[in-house]
């Protein structure tokens, strides 16, 4: 069964990246191939969603991508020559999906942290895919409240490979860190091309906290989890943890995503001037779909990848413009343009008006694309236009505003955290330290007024803002660095209370940090080793040897090492693990997932992060209410449903006179009895006048009387 699925994700997964492959060409030239691998994905999860939208069957977003292939088959895009060298890409796609695939192999369950809610979400829309998708933990509402873009793209993946969603699960995170690995590596050959295989360590490289902590002798399995609790009262991960850690959680799957920007961003940099119309056309909108795809994706993206937007916009322009000059004083005369590039534009277009000689729409068109500031301009309008509706449909509670942090993470854990690529970035300015040792008093200052840890990277970044804004390492160095300073300085106000205020603005601007950080300091540690490593010492046997024994690593690695996954692995279904712990549930669980028409079941609340919720969550039909906090986050306490829901869930099971009301109140049709809930309540719902479905195994299922 698990082959057949895997095989069907695979063969999904092909169809889709081949089908764009030719057409991003124009645009990407020979990296057209890696990138259509999460554009492709992007591209079916933008058609998908509008089918989900329309109310239309989700199956239908595949008819565009066979126009594609039938129309570049016709073109013969697929000549065998246009095959050439892309070997490689495709070998570290399967690389990495299979390395992943054996992490999720031998920790398959969703049974702890956030994968009780990421299934939820995930069965939720592959059982009602419309949008905006079904809140499975809260009848009658709607996942408007929270990102979930990633959960519908794996869950339309899903859906139309045939594919269940306990397995989905397990297969979605293999084809993030696929996605990721493809295009780091091609990002790599474009910025580090001598050693580009070593930009993958942003992937694989875990921080220095967990070797500290490895060599005091901790366990592997705690390593970890506190390798990530490094600063007090915040979350710390890194991508290889988000990983291993197995949460199909927004945070996580926004990787692909993200990494895919970086690649855009820094192409158009080196090579957006040199494109063609329609190349520059293609890689706009291309842009505009990564950045549109953020917000809805996991927003914490797009509060960071806003600003880097512009100030890619800005540089792009100013390149363009510079023409062999200093791209520091064409940025300078740029920053007052917008202004006067705005009024030039459209007095020239109402000029033409009132001659009666109006351009046409091609005309401008070209025009606009032509000018060096279009990828400023158009990439944020096409990323609103792309996801318009989710935007206008949001009604979460959101950040409520700004604040100084008032505990700076000591320089200590901050090198914990950050040491590796903060040793590679000073090692890679130690030359204009010399020249230019005057520059050492901003850290100093900054030290002196209470930021400790910011100044030490603020080292680094003084001296590359003085350096060559020409090279696209330093200017991803600079970002990075200036993130992890800001969350030194700043916090994004929310409700998670006065211990953890600052917990989740590090949680998610770090992993934005390690990707561009990682990204910078290994393409500088390949340009150390570029001038060191003389070309053509390691023999092209040792090269193969090396390539076979990493892939042996990344592949049977997981199977062996001692992760301490809490229940056994050996399957992908992620719910396998019912049969033995919870086998009352799992029949019951599973004659749930046969039904149609089930409108909404009741079942025990008992908190967030526990079993309680169980139902609701395995097989994506809505309950009264699932983890109430996670809902009051996202709700806030409007109309007091808080209270109110928890209070009816105990009537409907404790007083038979309440049971039929208050479930047809909140459209449920089912109502669950199984250990929980006759742990949690005095259960007297079989004396309401209910119908017994379903007895087995200590689980009783009820149906409202037709």
């Amino acid at each position: 069964m698990f082959l057949t699925c895997i095989f069907s994700w695979l063969l999904l997964l092909f169809f889709l990246q081949v089908s764009v492959w030719p057409y991003l060409r124009r645009a990407c030239g020979q990296f057209a191939y890696p990138v259509a691998f999460p554009v492709s994905l992007l591209l079916f999860c933008l058609l998908s969603w509008y089918c989900g939208l329309l109310r239309l069957p989700v199956i239908l977003a595949l008819v565009p991508f066979g126009v594609l292939l039938l129309f570049g088959a016709y073109r013969n895009a697929y000549a065998r020559k246009n095959w050439a060298g892309q070997q490689v890409y495709a070998f570290i796609f399967l690389l990495f999906f299979l390395s992943m695939l054996s992490v999720r192999y031998a920790n398959p369950s969703i049974s702890y942290a956030e994968k009780f809610m990421d299934h939820a979400f995930l069965a939720s829309i592959m059982r009602v895919p419309v949008v905006p998708p079904l809140d499975p933990w809260f009848s009658s509402g709607s996942l408007d409240v929270y990102y979930y873009l990633g959960y519908w793209m794996f869950g339309a993946l899903g859906i139309v490979s045939g594919v269940p969603s306990p397995v989905v699960f397990n297969l979605a995170l293999p084809t993030t860190f696929a996605s990721s690995a493809v295009v780091l590596y091609a990002l790599g050959r474009l910025i580090a091309p001598r050693f580009p295989w070593l930009v993958l360590g942003t992937l694989l490289l875990v921080n220095p906290s967990f070797v500290w902590q490895l060599l005091q002798g901790k366990a592997l399995g705690s390593l970890l989890w506190d390798s990530t609790r490094t600063i007090p009262n915040t979350i710390n991960e890194y991508p290889l943890f988000s990983f291993l850690w197995g949460d199909v959680h927004p945070h996580v799957v926004g990787i692909f995503n993200q990494i895919l920007f970086l690649f855009l961003l820094v192409y158009a940099y080196l090579h957006f001037s040199r494109l063609d119309r329609g190349g520059r056309c293609m890689l706009i909108l291309l842009a505009g779909a990564s950045l549109g795809s953020m917000p809805p994706i996991n927003t914490w993206d797009g509060v960071i990848y806003a600003p880097v937007t512009v100030l890619f916009g800005l540089l792009i322009w100013s390149r363009g413009r510079a023409s062999g000059g200093s791209i520091h004083r064409s940025l300078a005369k740029n920053l007052a343009a917008p202004v006067r590039m705005a009024r030039e534009k459209v007095g020239g277009i109402l000029s033409c008006l009132k001659t009666k000689t109006p351009w046409t729409t091609r005309e401008i068109i070209a025009r606009v694309l032509a000018a060096p500031w279009s990828f400023l301009v158009l990439v944020p309008a096409c990323a609103v236009a792309a996801y318009l509706p989710f935007y206008l449909q949001m009604t979460t509670q959101g950040i409520m505003g700004v604040g100084l942090v008032h505990t700076p993470t000591s320089p200590a854990d901050f090198l914990l955290v950050h040491g590796f690529f903060l040793l590679v970035m000073v090692l890679s300015v130690a030359g204009e330290v010399r020249k230019r040792p005057w520059l050492l008093v901003l850290p100093v200052l900054v030290a002196i007024f209470g930021y400790p840890a910011a100044a030490i990277a603020v080292l680094p970044l003084v001296y590359f803002l003085v350096g060559k804004w020409e090279d696209p390492v330093h200017i991803l160095a600079v970002v990075g660095l200036s993130i992890v300073i800001l969350c030194e300085v700043f916090y994004l106000k929310d409700n998670m209370g006065e211990t953890y205020y600052r917990m989740n603005t590090v949680f998610k601007f770090y992993i934005a940090a390690w990707l561009m950080m990682g990204i910078s300091a290994l393409a500088l540690l390949s340009r150390m080793l570029d001038t060191r490593v003389p070309r053509g010492i390691f023999p092209a046997w040792s090269r193969w040897a090396a390539v076979a024994l990493v892939s042996a690593a990344l592949v049977f690695s997981p199977l062996v090492l001692p992760l301490n996954p809490p229940y056994g692995g050996g399957t992908l279904d992620g719910l396998a693990y019912l049969s033995t712990a919870h086998p009352g549930d799992a029949e019951a669980i599973a004659y749930l997932r046969s039904l149609s028409g089930v409108g909404g079941i009741v079942e025990a609340q008992g908190g967030d992060y526990t079993y309680y919720a169980r139902v609701s969550s395995f097989t994506g039909i809505p309950t009264i209410i699932g983890w109430p906090f996670h809902e009051y986050m996202w709700r806030g306490d409007a109309g007091g449903w808080y209270g109110t829901r928890l209070a009816d869930v105990r009537a409907i099971y404790e007083d038979p006179a309440s049971t039929i009301p208050l479930m047809r109140s909140y459209r449920m049709t089912h109502l669950y009895v199984g250990d929980p809930e006759r742990e949690r309540y005095s259960v007297r719902a079989g004396e309401a006048g209910l119908v017994l479905v379903y007895d087995r195994w200590g689980v009783q299922i009820f149906a409202l009387p037709s």
